[in-house]
């Protein structure tokens, strides 16, 4: 049996396909993002401007930040010690927990070790808890939801995103008497649009049914005190469970739960990929509490920064002709529906122009949809605007990509 063939074929197949993955090697430096070192295939670095990374508001090197994570590492040292209930539980990761559940006004609040894990346990907890669960689910969740819907092994519906028609159809044909759970976020992170959440919080209340809302590309950015788009519209006591990551706008590691303290606590007792999965290193953990008290109480001028910056490079977008997909939020995605053509697109920004965006293809997103993932931050100025847009431009012609058509 020639099993090495397997994986060979398999790798094959996706490059035929155009959508093998390549990961720019970059050594980020604190006190310059946007601006980092990538290393090319002889190991050579040179400088580029990285436009599409997730530390939105580039808290990942902010002062107060790095301060609190280095005084964390040198108190505690290096590592947790192990899981949280064998000696991983430090004083940070409680007080980290009670801030999270303040910021959401929630009883309780479970740190995890990414937010994948965090949406894979509570999902696939809570769901195995309700005797018959049926799991509503919209098509566009993230792949992590969809992992701990299928681990829960509980009936599933799909319903067509933001539809609230067939939401509302699908609820009214399931047992009235039937546990449910519906599944939505609040910002799509691949096309930037928003979740109904009054709306669906409206369904489940009259069909008596929980929601889980994943609010990872909304926390710290929207909302007074940055605890996300439920917060922003007034709304944020509705949803049954509130879903976050510190890898995002805080700049740091780690995904968490908010919740009424039974849900809390049944998922810390019983989700195996928390029970068995060593804590949070301190200095995550005392990086990521300074950065959400930070942008709690001092956030609101670089949240307005931040939506400028998005909206400027939008309009800036929509002016030069580049197909910019229309949405409410900071995510600018530009269209180009080939992986081939994508991945080309984000070869020449990189090696010609010094840009970085990651292309964005399938699985990620359906074939056919490939995109260009731009995420301005309050640190990309307008002269690196300027370039950028120069840049997306002169490619654009190489490419022969100005007719391309836009999608929503």
């Amino acid at each position: 049996m020639d099993y090495d063939r397997f994986f060979k074929d398999a790798v094959a197949k996706i490059r035929d396909e155009g959508r093998y993955r390549v990961f720019a090697d970059l050594a980020r430096e604190c006190g310059r993002f946007p601006h980092a070192q990538y290393f090319d295939a002889h190991g050579q670095p040179r400088s580029v401007t990285i436009w599409c990374s997730n530390d939105y508001l580039g808290m990942g090197q902010h002062p107060v930040v790095v301060k609190a994570a280095t005084e964390a590492l040198e108190g505690y040292g290096t590592g947790a010690g192990g899981t949280r209930n064998i000696s991983g539980t430090t004083h940070l990761h409680v007080l980290l927990e009670r801030e999270l559940a303040a910021l959401h006004q929630r009883e309780s609040a479970l740190v995890m070790t990414s937010g994948y894990v965090a949406n894979e346990a509570a999902i696939s907890t809570i769901a195995k808890l309700l005797p018959g669960c049926l799991i509503l689910s919209d098509e566009k969740n993230h792949a992590s939801m969809i992992h701990g819907i299928r681990d829960s092994r509980c009936e599933k519906v799909i319903f067509r995103h933001n539809d609230l028609d067939h939401l509302e159809q699908l609820l009214k044909s399931a047992d009235s008497g039937r546990p449910k759970l519906i599944a939505f976020e609040s910002v799509y992170s691949m096309d930037g649009d928003f979740g109904l959440i009054e709306e669906i919080c409206d369904l489940a209340d009259a069909h008596q049914a929980l929601t889980y809302l994943d609010e990872v590309h909304a926390v710290g950015m929207y909302g007074p005190n940055g605890a996300g788009v439920a917060e922003q519209r007034g709304v944020m006591h509705r949803p049954t469970v509130i879903q976050g990551t510190l890898a995002k706008a805080y700049g740091c590691m780690g995904g968490y739960i908010a919740a009424k303290a039974d849900i809390v606590d049944a998922i810390r007792s019983i989700a195996s990929s928390f029970i068995f999965t060593t804590s949070l290193a301190p200095a995550v953990v005392g990086g990521a509490l300074a950065s959400v008290t930070h942008l709690r109480d001092e956030g609101q001028m670089v949240r307005e920064r931040h939506q400028e910056r998005a909206s400027t490079l939008k309009h800036r977008l929509k002016a030069a002709g580049l197909p910019v997909m229309d949405n409410p939020s900071h995510i600018v995605p530009v269209w180009v529906g080939d992986p081939v053509l994508c991945k080309q697109a984000s070869d020449r920004l990189l090696e010609r122009h010094g840009i970085y965006i990651q292309p964005i293809n399938y699985p990620t997103v359906p074939k056919g949809t490939e995109r260009l993932r731009i995420t301005p931050t309050p640190l990309h100025h307008d002269g690196l605007m300027d370039q950028l847009m120069q840049s997306l431009h002169e490619v654009w012609q190489e490419l022969g990509l100005e007719t391309r058509k836009a999608a929503a």
